[in-house]
This record gives structure tokens, sequence and C-alpha cells, in this order.
């Protein structure tokens, strides 16, 4: 962070690199899609089912769930019989590119929500789902916080998918990365 001058440059900063900070891990998870075909997006790789298309579809739509409950519009509650079975499978009907788009959008809405958020500290009730029964209030700060965290750990999904895939590295890219900026 840079010199700052005072509280709402140091506040101002801090959300810069917060926001940075996922911006980061999202190049990073982005990285291991680039240049995979629809078939390689929607094969799984490992004993799990995840593949790196329904990791795309998962980031995108946590990013839009995450918007609604700092706007105010999430459902109250979310019964384990609403969740879309689908919502981390890439079906045959999408496209790595569509979405891709869609993950290019909420991103981009969720930034943009977060500048122009007046308080981080602003406090949030989340939804209640069947594994959070309980009312649970969070800050702004920390649903940013949790989207960074969620975002990286699917990287670490997508990493090992992709390399049981063509061996291609996130890691190695990072390094590569890193290199050129310094």
């Amino acid at each position: 962070m840079g010199t700052t001058t005072g509280d709402d440059d140091v506040r101002d900063g801090e959300r810069e690199d917060l926001l940075a900070i996922v911006a980061d891990q999202r190049g990073n998870f982005l990285h291991t899609v680039t240049g995979i075909t629809e078939e390689q997006a929607a094969l799984a790789t490992t004993v799990s089912e995840l593949t790196l298309g329904g990791l795309v579809k998962h980031l995108g739509e946590m990013q839009r769930t995450w918007l609604a409950v700092i706007a105010g519009t999430a459902s109250a509650e979310v019964d384990r019989n609403e969740l879309d079975p689908d919502r981390n499978r890439m079906t045959d009907d999408e496209t790595l590119a569509g979405l891709l788009d869609a993950f290019h959008a909420a991103a981009a809405e969720f930034d943009r929500t977060v500048r122009r958020e007046p308080d981080l500290d602003r406090v949030l009730t989340l939804p209640l789902y069947p594994w959070a029964p309980k009312p649970i209030r969070w800050t702004v700060r920390q649903v940013l916080l949790h989207v960074f965290r969620e975002i990286a750990h699917h990287c670490g999904h997508a990493d090992i998918i992709r390399e049981a895939l063509d061996g291609a590295s996130t890691t190695a890219h990072m390094v590569e990365t890193a290199a050129q900026r310094w």
C-alpha cells in the first residue's frame, strides 16, 4: 500500500489491496482454463466429479450470490431442494465461452459493488443454509475475504484437474508471471 494522508486514504488503500488480491487469484484460476477445449472443460480428471468448466460456473455464481448478500436482495433462507443440482457442473447446453463471459461479468460487478460500498464494516446478515442454520453476520470486508478464500480454494482444485488433464501447471505460470513483474 502506498503513502496515505488520512483515514479515508487508508480505507481506500485497504479496499484496493483486497480487490487486487482477489483479482490475482482470479487470474491464477483463469490461467487453468486457458487453451482448453470444450471437451476438456467438461472432463473430470480425478476421482472427484469437479471439472474446469464446472469450477468456472461455480465461481461465477458464487460471486453473484455474494453480490445479492451485499445488496440485501438474497433470500433470507435457502432450502437444500432449492439449490441447482448442476450448480457445480458444466451441462451439455453450456459452453466454456459462455461460462467465462458470466464469470467475468460477475467479477466486474462484484468489484464495482465493493468499490462503491461506503463502509467495509457494514454488517450483513447471511442467508440461512442447511449447513448454516443459525443467523450469521459478517461485514462487507468479511464477504470480500470469503470470496478471496473461495477462489483460492478452487484454484488448487483447478490446478490439479489441469495437471491431470495435460500437465499444464498454474504454479509454473505464477513463477513466470512473477519473474516478468520483477
